[in-house]
């Protein structure tokens, strides 16, 4: 009997998945449920098992099951040596896409746990070295040294302990947490794990947004799976006296939650609020104990780089920014989906080699890194490696690493607009700078557009740049501290967008840098952000 793969991840049952492998079922073939590939324009995308590998067939429909099974569809060859999946370097992931996400015996026959036991027989200083060596830096957006993290909480004293992960991904255009929970579980399981191995961890949480009905359910049965068979729960893996398990719990919606103390304050049954810093959560986190929080990436990875041993990892990737990151393609581009590549690989080749361009065919005018409150990097740009240290120099941000891409009829004033009315819906509320400074930034944004002459746009513009800086330098956290980022990408590269009419009186535009990489519009001493 033919085995069929049909991908159950939600981005493919958002376009018939589900009854394309009932269609399958019927037919007389054994239908398998994986994660998915990351090709998602060509979801669903449905592999069939041969001598030669898994034949993959494109944007399957019910309809085609007979067709294909009989040999009598147009397919793509065999799906790990497309062009699109072989030029990528998976490494966190690397299982996606191969296997039923909660079949444990897979995951193991595939490498999976290696590192775990690997770990298990290091000190655990030594599984902190190791995640020092290999240079991994927090996925989730701040790029913060994981192994100095881990370090921290390692030599906090304290009885108690918890290993947190952040999966309240609320960045627009992305969605590689998702993806990785849906398609292997059991990596995040596993890296969560030795973090609290090396830290001394007794208990863990999972945080997710609760928009992943399909992640929450996967990682649910994950976890039920693994305490079953050992790998969480009192003496994992055969270690008398290591003891630590896991608990799921959904969050209520709050982008905010995406920041760890707000997190940590929501998983505490309170309302999600920024803390004030210090102290910081790897000394006074949850429940007011040493606390672990990282994102799904980071902890996904932690496996590899234990199995591997932190130098090989090191090896991959450019300067301060090693390993890989997982891109996200989304927005007006014609292949959008999962791209894991080295550190260093430009924006132009993600765009518009793996991308292929824009979906519509129009000159691209700009791309948004980073999510909502991430830069806008012009056309011109593109040739921007993909690392850490360029794009700060640059004024933008790689963050979780989602990427959205626009082409020539994006109006750059009505997407700083959004960014501002973006914080203003978004923001806790605890500090003044981000509360108030959102709902004034959308008017005046307003009253640039819509000023009768070029003496009042240009006074706005002032205005516009002093709330910018304000919002910078005065707010608690990155929502209110970044928000000013794709606004003032906007001005800088796109200033006409922001203008009716705009100004003959060239002195009364918005003065942009002319340095090699600014950082924004200026209109004080203090207008500058990094």
């Amino acid at each position: 009997m033919t085995t069929v793969w049909v991908p159950c991840d939600a981005a493919a049952r958002a376009v018939g998945a589900d009854e394309v492998a009932e269609a399958f079922a019927a037919a007389g073939a054994t239908v398998r449920r994986n994660g998915s590939r990351g090709m998602l324009w060509l979801e669903p995308l449905v592999e069939v098992e041969t001598d030669a590998g898994r034949i993959g067939y494109a944007a399957v429909r019910p309809q085609y099951a007979g067709d294909i099974l009989a040999g009598n569809h147009v397919d793509l060859g065999v799906v790990e040596d497309h062009p699109w999946l072989a030029g990528q370097h998976r490494v966190t992931f690397t299982r996606v896409g191969r296997h039923e996400p909660t079949d444990l015996a897979a995951y193991r026959s595939d490498g999976g746990y290696a590192g775990l036991e690997r770990a298990l027989t290091l000190d655990p200083a030594d599984v902190v070295a190791e995640v020092t060596t290999s240079g991994l830096r927090g996925r989730g957006g701040a790029g913060f040294p994981t192994g100095i993290k881990w370090e921290t909480v390692r030599k906090a004293a304290s009885d108690l302990k918890f290993v947190c992960c952040n999966a309240d991904e609320g960045d627009s255009g992305t969605f590689a947490d998702r993806m990785l929970l849906e398609g292997d579980p059991f990596s995040l399981l596993e890296g969560m794990t030795i973090a609290a191995y090396a830290v001394g961890a007794s208990e863990g949480y999972v945080y997710v947004r609760s928009e992943y009905p399909d992640a929450i359910a996967t990682l649910r049965r994950a976890i039920d799976v693994a305490r079953a068979g050992g790998w969480l729960g009192r003496h994992i893996a055969g270690r008398e006296g290591f003891t630590f398990d896991l608990h799921v719990r959904v969050g209520a919606g709050a982008y905010i939650c995406g920041e760890e103390t707000s997190m940590l304050d929501s998983l505490e049954g309170k309302r999600g609020e920024v803390r004030a810093k210090p102290p910081i959560p790897a000394l006074v986190g949850l429940f007011g104990q040493p606390t672990v929080v990282n994102n799904v990436l980071s902890l996904a990875t932690v496996p590899m780089i234990l199995a591997d041993g932190g130098e090989a990892y090191a090896a991959l990737g450019t300067g301060r920014s090693r390993g890989t990151q997982v891109f996200q393609l989304a927005g007006n581009v014609k292949q959008g989906g999962i791209v894991e590549a080295d550190f260093g690989i430009t924006l132009r080749e993600l765009i518009e080699g793996y991308g292929g361009g824009t979906r519509s065919g129009r000159p691209l005018k700009a791309a948004q890194v980073g999510g909502p409150l991430g830069a806008y990097v012009a056309g011109d740009q593109l040739d921007l490696p993909m690392d850490y240290e360029a794009f700060a120099e640059a004024g933008a941000m790689i963050g979780h690493g989602g990427i959205v891409v626009f082409d020539d009829t994006m109006d750059a004033a009505d997407m700083a607009r959004f960014a501002m009315e973006f914080c203003a819906k978004e923001s806790c509320g605890k500090c003044t700078p981000c509360r108030i400074g959102s709902v004034r930034g959308v008017e005046v944004i307003d009253r640039i557009r819509s000023a009768p002459d070029a003496d009042s746009r240009h006074q706005a513009f002032v205005l516009l740049e002093d709330l910018c800086t304000t919002m910078e330098k005065g707010s608690l956290c990155a929502m209110g501290g970044l928000t000013p980022m794709p606004v003032r990408s906007a001005l800088r590269h796109f200033p006409a967008d922001f203008a009716k009419n705009p100004p003959v009186d060239s002195d009364k535009n918005p003065p942009v840098d002319s340095d090699k990489n600014p950082p924004i519009v200026h209109f004080s001493s203090e207008g500058s952000t990094s």
